[in-house]
């Protein structure tokens, strides 16, 4: 075993009651069936997540398949309050090299998994999850299943050609996920820590929309992960034998390679979450990983001349800058950034907004994330400046 903590294999499982025993009438539950070695799948797309073998049903969790590594980043991407299990799998006797400030170069047959859930609210709605911000349900190697609703699994899987999307959604019954190509609506509640709901509809997207982030290169206009960048990655995570870096873990696992010895040496993003940081480190890591996909001066929104990367300043981060496309997306305001001013700032504008053609992420997200909104807010009040 590569990367050293404690997982599941498919020899390792014991089907509970025994096929043998089991009569020609007699199906064996989804939640019940042997797991698979995780695999690469050069070509289709699987009708179900449990074909790729990396994330599967066990004893009433999801866990992960023999060298599936789990990971992390220290500022999410934000998606409608939903918590996510990210899994990196690549095939034996391969690895990726380290890039300092792009995606590590992962190896043709890299299948990258991303499975979106929610704490269940209980009672008599079955749609009522929790807006919960604060707890980490996974377990070093496994999702336990009790209170929690999966919503859907994005595999992002490494081809000869480049880089292929295929979502898939879990079914009403929790027991499996199908490939689902259009997309899709999931009407939910969201639960406050003050009991009370408000009603929203997560959005599944179709696997077209699915280039709208992730085709982050508008010249080449190819597929790219987002998050697996030494930035987001150089943190800490809690494996089942303990906490490590996690630059630190793949590269002694034999799957990173290049990465600096010492993980100081490699760039590294604040949690946007982390009152001990400055507040211009939180909210800059925010702005990355929510925006600089599209913001940057490659892509997809290069023609607004905006760039949210980390090395962004002035006019390029938006400060007085005027916007090249006007429309209902400024709210009537004048400037990107408008230091000391959230107020008249388009960027606070169209991250409050939830309404489709005003709202900033374009897709991804239904609701409003307040939290980050009022991180982006107290920054922009702190800048120093004027437009006038």
């Amino acid at each position: 075993m590569r990367f050293g903590f404690a997982v599941i294999s498919a020899g390792m499982l014991t089907l509970v009651g025994g096929l043998s025993g089991c009569s020609e009438d007699t199906q064996t539950p989804v939640r019940d069936l042997p797991l698979i070695a995780a695999s690469y799948i050069a070509e289709g797309n699987p009708e179900t997540l449990r074909e790729w073998g990396q994330v599967q049903l066990s004893g009433g969790a999801l866990v992960l398949s023999d060298n599936v590594a789990p990971y992390d980043l220290n500022t999410p991407l934000f998606t409608d309050y939903a918590h996510k299990l990210r899994t990196i799998w690549m095939p034996q006797g391969t690895s990726a090299s380290y890039q300092e400030g792009e995606v590590l170069d992962f190896p043709i047959g890299t299948v990258i998994t991303k499975t979106f859930y929610y704490p269940v609210a209980g009672g008599a709605d079955e749609a009522a999850v929790l807006r919960d911000t604060s707890s980490d349900f996974f377990q070093g190697s496994k999702l336990p299943l009790d209170n929690i609703r999966l919503i859907e699994t994005r595999v992002l899987v490494r081809r000869e050609a480049g880089w292929d999307a295929i979502p898939y959604r879990w079914n009403d019954d929790q027991t499996e996920a199908s490939l689902n190509r259009i997309g899709g609506i999931i009407p939910l509640s969201l639960v406050d820590g003050n009991g009370e709901a408000t009603a929203f509809d997560y959005v599944m997207p179709n696997v077209n929309e699915c280039a709208s982030c992730h085709a982050s290169d508008s010249n080449s206009k190819a597929l790219w992960p987002i998050g697996p960048k030494p930035r987001h990655l150089n943190r800490d995570f809690t494996y089942d034998d303990g906490a490590r870096n996690q630059l630190v873990y793949l590269t002694n696992g034999g799957v990173l390679t290049g990465a600096p010895d010492d993980p100081s040496a490699a760039p590294k993003n604040a949690s946007w979450g982390d009152i001990e940081a400055s507040l211009d480190a939180r909210a800059r890591s925010y702005l990355d990983i929510n925006c600089s996909h599209c913001h940057s001066p490659i892509g997809p929104a290069d023609t607004s001349g905006l760039s949210l990367l980390p090395g962004a300043t002035g006019a390029a981060l938006g400060k007085c800058k005027v916007p090249i496309a006007a429309g209902a997306g400024t709210g009537n305001r004048r400037w990107g950034i408008h230091p000391g001013k959230p107020e008249q700032s388009i960027l606070v504008y169209r991250l409050e907004s939830d309404e489709a053609d005003k709202m900033m992420p374009e897709i991804g997200r239904s609701t409003v994330h307040k939290e980050g909104v009022a991180l982006v807010t107290d920054w922009v009040k702190s800048l120093a400046g004027d437009c006038s």
